[in-house]
């Protein structure tokens, strides 16, 4: 069967704009996106340029947007892509400076891998001891580290990240999940794990993410990147870190369920800002506009019929608390 291949195409030495080209090709049965684009490297255009590493024990390096989904060209099917979206269109990663044609710059992102010191904190105190082998120990009991071992940093969460999309400081959903790896190893002390998770607490951190779920649709390991960062929260609330607008944003809604039994969006601003006059002067307009539409209830209205049951919800769950 004969195929057309719409790649897009960027050469920064003579093109104004990026542009795509069609190329038409021969396609058999199993072929891959990433065997098409060999092909027409080989057969067709050698000018075409394009990043795998593939049967070389380096996997992820050929992630790109196929028909506008994030994916690996050597686990993507041809055929299935066909039967999906009647065409294959080739585009780099979003999110991400374009060097030439489907070749991206990831320097920003392994330089944010680099940021959340991608290795194991040691205690000075407790220095790891070695076997009767000389070898380090290793990890002791049971563990889980919920698959985010299995990060191939190929960048497709990155690219999919519609938080990194309008924030390019934010640290992206690979090297958080990699944080959550380290705050998961019983071998590293609570003090260096308390400390990575003040560093997280900060703007670009954690609480930037805002829970897309394109990170985890996209990964092809199934890392799950978003549920990694849901875990970080949940730590750095465990160990009293709560002073982010997001931190006390989830306070702030539990603590309203707890006593009122339903969300109240005219005290929830006041529960976020706190006393910060110039803030709520800020969202001031949108409260206003939220009355006028009905959507506020109001501050001072009883809690719901049934209240002790909700708070009985609150008062079995145990409470986790880490010093």
């Amino acid at each position: 069967m004969r195929l057309s291949f719409t790649i897009h195409r960027f050469n920064p030495e003579i093109d104004k704009q990026p542009h795509e080209e069609e190329y038409r090709l021969e396609v058999g049965r199993g072929m891959t996106v990433l065997d098409g684009l060999i092909r027409i490297q080989n057969e067709q255009d050698g000018a075409l340029s394009f990043r795998y590493s593939c049967r070389s024990a380096i996997c992820g390096s050929c992630a790109m947007t196929i028909n506008g989904h994030e994916k690996l060209a050597c686990r993507t099917s041809v055929r299935k892509e066909l039967e999906r979206h009647g065409r294959i269109r080739i585009a780099p990663l979003r999110n991400l400076p374009i060097i030439k044609d489907l070749v991206v710059d990831m320097s920003a992102f392994w330089n944010k891998v680099r940021d959340i010191m991608p290795w194991l904190a040691t205690s000075p105190s407790r220095p790891r001891q070695a076997d009767a082998t000389g070898q380090l120990a290793l990890l002791p009991g049971t563990y889980d580290f919920h698959n985010v071992d299995a990060c191939i940093m190929c960048g497709a969460c990155v690219a999919a990240c519609t938080s990194h999309e309008v924030s390019k400081g934010f640290l992206g959903p690979a090297a958080l999940a990699k944080v959550d790896r380290f705050l998961e190893d019983p071998r590293e002390p609570e003090m260096a794990k308390r400390l990575r998770l003040k560093e997280l607490d900060q703007p670009n951190g954690m609480w930037d993410c805002v829970r897309c779920n394109m990170c985890v649709q996209v990964c092809p390991k199934d890392v799950k990147p978003m549920e990694a960062i849901v875990r970080l929260r949940r730590g750095a609330l465990e160990r009293g870190l709560s002073s982010s607008g997001g931190a006390r944003h989830i306070q702030g809604f539990v603590d309203l369920v707890k006593h009122e039994g339903r969300l109240n969006e005219a005290v929830m601003p006041v529960k976020v800002i706190g006393v910060d006059l110039k803030r709520l002067l800020q969202v001031l307009p949108l409260g206003v506009k939220m009355w006028l539409k009905g959507k506020v209830p109001n501050p001072f209205a009883q809690p719901i019929d049934g209240i002790s049951h909700v708070r009985s919800i609150f008062a079995s769950r145990p409470r986790r608390n880490i010093s």
